[in-house]
């Protein structure tokens, strides 16, 4: 088995791949995540799943998508870093 030493060769491209945001609850934090991702790959409203915190106060958004390319996974977590309220991402 050899070491990877490149993080693009983490993974085969194409690949199924699920983004997780955590941020404020409530919609626009929801639609942003969503729109964050729909700029560089489609979203299918299936495949995006949103969890309130236990009190409430946060969520987290899952999107799943299907990324053909490195450039594309780097673009959209920078994306996803422009969100306002976002406070964590997985």
């Amino acid at each position: 088995m050899t070491e990877k030493d490149n993080s693009e060769d983490l993974l085969k491209f194409p690949c199924h791949y699920q983004f997780k945001a955590v941020g404020m609850a409530g919609d626009d934090f929801l639609q942003s995540i969503v729109a964050a991702v729909g700029k560089h790959v489609p979203v299918i409203k299936d495949a995006v799943r949103s969890k309130p915190s236990g009190k409430g106060t946060y969520q987290s958004v899952s999107v799943l998508v299907t990324l053909h390319s490195y450039e594309q996974l780097t673009c959209i977590y920078e994306e996803m870093r422009q969100v306002d309220g976002l406070k964590m991402l997985l």
